[in-house]
C-alpha cells in the first residue's frame, strides 16, 4: 500500500472479505440453475424437481438466463480475486492477537473465495459442458 493509495489497509481487508462472501452467493446461483437440477434428473428424481419449481417459480428464471447469472457470478469472481490479490501483503496490526486475527480473517476470505471459484467451475459444467457431451 502507498501512500496516495485511496483504501487503507482495513478497507482492503473488509472490501476482500465482504466480496469474497458475496461471490459465494453469486456461485451458487449457478449450482441452483444449472448443477441442481441435472443433479436431481440423474438421481431419478424428477418429480423432486417438478415439486420444487412449482414451489420457487423463480428457479425457472435463474434457468432461462444463464448466461445472465453466470456472466454476473464470474464478474464477482473477478473483483472479488483482485481485492483478494490486493490485500495478500496488507500489514496486519502489531498487536499479536489482533495480527492473529488478521491473518484468520484473510486464510477464511481466501478458502471462501477459491470455494466460489469451484462452485462456479462446478455450475459451468453443468450449463455449458455436459450438454455438449450429450
Amino acid at each position: 500500500m502507498t501512500a496516495d493509495d485511496p483504501m487503507t489497509v482495513d478497507e482492503t481487508l473488509n472490501t476482500s472479505k465482504r466480496l469474497s462472501a458475496l461471490s459465494l452467493f453469486t456461485s451458487f446461483s449457478t449450482l441452483i440453475c444449472c448443477a441442481l437440477p441435472a443433479l436431481l434428473v440423474a438421481l431419478g428424481a424428477g418429480a423432486v424437481l417438478s415439486t420444487l419449481v412449482s414451489h420457487v417459480p423463480q428457479l425457472v428464471w435463474i434457468s432461462e438466463h444463464k448466461p445472465e447469472v453466470f456472466g454476473l457470478a464470474g464478474a464477482m469472481l473477478l473483483i472479488a480475486g483482485y481485492f483478494q490479490w490486493r490485500a495478500r501483503h496488507a500489514p496486519c496490526p502489531a498487536d499479536p492477537q489482533l495480527a492473529a486475527v488478521c491473518k484468520q480473517v484473510r486464510r477464511n476470505a481466501k478458502w471462501v473465495y477459491w470455494i466460489s471459484v469451484g462452485i462456479y467451475a462446478v455450475g459451468a459444467w453443468f450449463a455449458f459442458v455436459a450438454p455438449l457431451l450429450l
